[in-house]
């Protein structure tokens, strides 16, 4: 049997998993939902609509901004929100693909 070499970017390897740390956490699923309900927000509604306090809300913010799932621009003294859709989509379809590939070996053993 033949072996294949598997290698891995680090830089890759570190993104993807703060991207998917950044994904599995309720509370930013539920922030992300109202984010792509509202299509763009500021933290102020957040946290009011959720009704969870400000500072636990920015720091759900900052962690996925920091994994580019949102991005934010500031429009006065607002910071306005917007999920990047790119980035969402492309960790749904990896997800979903190392999923079907664990199902695939499940099934051959």
């Amino acid at each position: 049997m033949k072996r294949t070499k598997v290698t891995f970017s680090e830089a890759k390897l570190n993104y993807s998993c703060d991207l998917m740390r950044a994904l599995a956490h309720p509370l930013r699923l539920r922030i992300l939902e109202y984010i792509d309900d509202e299509g763009e927000t500021n933290v102020n509604k957040i946290y009011r609509s959720l009704n969870i306090e400000q500072s636990i809300t920015s720091q759900h913010l900052r962690v996925l901004r920091l994994a580019d799932v949102v991005q934010c621009e500031r429009e006065g003294k607002m910071v306005v929100y917007k999920i990047k859709y790119d980035v969402v989509t492309k960790a749904e379809t990896a997800l979903n693909n190392f999923l079907a590939k664990e199902k695939e070996l499940t099934n051959r053993v």
